[in-house]
């Protein structure tokens, strides 16, 4: 496995190696050693997530507040989509910023969105799986999420907005400005 850091660089972009031959492919998708060796943090996921989504979906941006703040180790199992983790830790040098990387079936790239980050996606195929493992439950009182469309984030979702559906949920969001995040750069969430 190749572990890149991102721009931001708590932010990990994960290339499995792929065996393949005439029958199909074998692939490593998760080893902890490497993983724990690559981020200097233990971290122990507790929980994988399936998604399915059609063309146009944007889920997020998403995040749970500390005491149950998660981080998530995302991939795509079938289509295409644009993955982005925004930086929402008060007083970090890249807080407001983000990272998108296109995650599918045939790159089988993966994303690690650390905690302190909202995390959203849109699909770019006709559908697509997207699957996460994270290392917190899910927790409604610390259900939290940030304006996809936010002109201070700059995110460039590739879709003419006129395509893109979301969730009720989602399209009341609050701003950056109007986030009171819970994550200061100074604090460690692993």
């Amino acid at each position: 496995m190749k572990f890149t850091p991102q721009s931001i660089p708590e932010v990990l972009l994960i290339e499995p190696r792929i065996h393949g031959d005439n029958r199909g492919y074998f692939a490593e998708t998760f080893r902890q050693d490497l993983f724990e060796a690559a981020t200097g943090h233990a971290v122990n996921f507790i929980q994988d997530n399936e998604s399915r989504s059609s063309r146009g979906v944007l889920r997020g941006l998403h995040f749970q507040t500390p005491p149950h703040a998660q981080s998530k180790l995302v991939r795509v199992t079938q289509g295409r989509v644009l993955d982005v983790a925004v930086d929402i830790r008060t007083g970090s040098p890249t807080f407001g910023k983000h990272v998108a990387v296109e995650l599918s079936d045939e790159n089988k790239h993966q994303l690690f969105v650390p905690r302190g980050f909202a995390h959203g996606f849109v699909v770019l195929s006709d559908t697509a799986t997207f699957c996460y493992k994270v290392d917190a439950y899910y927790s409604p009182e610390c259900d939290r999420g940030l304006a996809y469309n936010d002109a201070l984030l700059d995110i460039n979702w590739l879709l003419p907005e006129h395509d893109l559906s979301l969730s009720d949920k989602d399209r009341r969001q609050p701003t950056l400005n109007e986030l009171d995040t819970a994550f200061n750069y100074d604090q460690h969430y692993y």
